[in-house]
């Protein structure tokens, strides 16, 4: 495999690469300090955390804290091999 096949496209957007990026270095991240973090729309964050989550490279948890709707992600173990490999792939390229 060479080189630029390596890198990922799921994550070649700015959103997803931001996503990932604060997945690996947290457990759970609820969806307004992610929101917060990436000055993301609700919308925006959905729809590419549903991406993310569909390649099994992220969980989706929804759960209720005192009766209001609470949305926390965290990164999934084939997600972290898959972004650290990318990440790999890029330093590689640049070097």
């Amino acid at each position: 495999m060479s080189l630029i096949d390596r890198l990922n496209k799921d994550f070649e957007s700015r959103v997803r690469l931001g996503i990932m990026s604060i997945l690996l270095v947290n457990d759970w991240v609820d969806f307004s300090e992610m929101k917060d973090l990436l000055k993301l729309s609700d919308g925006n964050l959905a729809s590419h955390s549903k991406v993310l989550e569909s390649r099994e490279y992220i969980e989706i948890k929804k759960e209720f804290v005192n009766r209001k709707p609470k949305t926390s992600y965290r990164v999934t173990l084939k997600g972290r091999e898959a972004f650290l490999d990318h990440l790999s792939a890029l330093e590689e390229l640049l070097k």
